[in-house]
């Protein structure tokens, strides 16, 4: 079986493994947009391109002769990738354009939970201009919402309100500066509480899940910084989280089966591929921050890493609607991965620099923003590198990544604190803390 990936990076990677583990021994072919070496070398061929010309990418396709494509990143999905190939007769993982929106649209997302009456959904307000911003803004208590840009920005066009700045002021300039882009924007309560992802492979009539991840968006040690595109993210050994309730969990799920329901009769089309519900605990229930349509980036490495059965017979599965609970299993083990990243990341992050992997474990490192050339390693500027631990404890798994990422070497930076007993520890206590105050 022939099957393409498009995209370049650690998820596109952890994909390309989980298949190859198949006993169906599947050949891989790639699209990537750059020289990734472990993707390069894992390909019967490649091209190297960029992924959201998707004429490029049918006509590499249909040169291959592919019999399924996954598409890894968001950005192809806005475009109509996955139409195109399905208009061409090759069977995709990732949803059209049009059902893709649940990512690419913040505002369609949240307008498709209130019309359909989902759970879950914060107060917000959608705005193309600046007008009524200041009096909207001024309605929320004291740092009590959070603005989000409503195009794709890559993990990076959320700020939240006493974190990232303070005030009605400081808030309505990043309003100016997105308007600025030409881009309409939400303003949205602030939810206190724990992040966490949830995903599930869809096959256009159910969804079935993977176990539940928490994924570090804050660029510095300690939740400080910047929004990235994510640092690392854990999962544990018994399918929940340390701060997750098995009602929390449920509730979620429930969530994702009436958002996919409810977005297959307003596309009126068939979901086949990921969806990934982005998720806060709170003291008052589960509300959702965001949905994605594709695997994360990490999550896919802790997920993928834990799968126990055939991805390629479940990705089959997925795009003729016949997917099981039987085909999927996953190892009751935890996983934490972390990334390292260009020093000035996410901001001014550098590139072009040099990096060395020294005496590392091959199987714990994903390759991510890196370019290959003449037998070095050289920084794109995006994450460069995660490396994951997989352990029976979440505590021994936070010492097989970080013992990894020291053997990465470069202009890089990671989290020390992804996944210690103290950041869980912590992150328990708030919860526990939220709780007892709020109820």
């Amino acid at each position: 079986m022939k099957i393409l990936i498009v995209g370049s990076g650690a998820r596109e990677l952890a994909i390309a493994r989980a298949l190859l583990r198949s006993p169906q021994h599947p050949q891989l072919y790639c699209y990537i947009s750059s020289r990734h070496p472990e993707l390069i070398a894992l390909s019967s061929a490649f091209c190297l391109g960029d992924l959201c010309d998707i004429d490029a990418v049918l006509e590499a396709a249909k040169n291959w002769q592919v019999d399924l494509a996954i598409i890894g990143p968001e950005a192809p999905l806005e475009k109509g990738l996955a139409d195109l190939l399905w208009t061409h007769d090759i069977p995709t993982i990732g949803p059209r354009q049009s059902l893709a929106r649940i990512e690419t649209s913040k505002a369609f997302a949240r307008y498709l939970m209130q019309k359909y009456d989902i759970p879950g959904l914060p107060r917000f307000r959608v705005f193309d201009a600046l007008t009524n911003v200041l009096l909207y803004l001024k309605d929320f208590p004291e740092n009590g919402y959070v603005i989000k840009a409503d195009g794709l920005a890559g993990g990076k066009g959320v700020k939240v309100a006493g974190l990232h700045f303070e005030g009605v002021d400081e808030g309505y300039q990043f309003c100016e500066s997105i308007i600025e882009q030409e881009q309409s924007f939400l303003i949205e309560e602030k939810c206190l509480g724990e992040e966490f992802s949830l995903l599930g492979f869809c096959d256009g009539n159910s969804i079935y899940f993977m176990p539940p991840v928490q994924d570090y968006k804050r660029a510095w040690v300690g939740d400080e910084g910047p929004n990235t595109g994510g640092m690392g993210s854990i999962s544990d050994a018994d399918h929940l989280l340390p701060f997750l309730s098995e009602n929390d969990l449920q509730a979620a799920q429930a969530i994702c089966r009436s958002v996919l329901e409810s977005l297959q009769i307003e596309c009126g089309e068939k979901y086949h591929g990921i969806l990934y519900g982005g998720f806060m605990v709170t003291a008052n229930g589960v509300r959702v921050i965001e949905f994605n349509a594709r695997f994360g980036d990490p999550e896919a490495m802790n997920v993928l890493a834990l799968l126990q059965t055939d991805f390629v017979a479940i990705c089959q599965a997925m795009v003729k609607g016949e997917l099981s609970e039987g085909m999927i299993a996953f190892a009751h083990q935890a996983t934490v991965c972390k990334y390292a990243v260009p020093e000035g990341y996410p901001d001014s992050p550098v590139s072009g620099q040099e990096m060395y992997v020294r005496q590392a474990n091959h199987d714990r490192v994903y390759l991510a923003g890196v370019e290959a050339l003449f037998d070095k390693l050289y920084l794109t500027g995006s994450r460069t590198v995660a490396v994951l631990g997989v352990a029976d404890t979440l505590s021994e798994a936070e010492h097989i990544a970080e013992a990894e990422i020291n053997c990465i070497q470069g202009p890089l930076f990671h989290r020390e604190d992804i996944g210690t007993a103290e950041m869980i520890q912590a992150r328990v206590e708030k919860m526990l803390y939220l709780r007892r105050l709020f109820q």
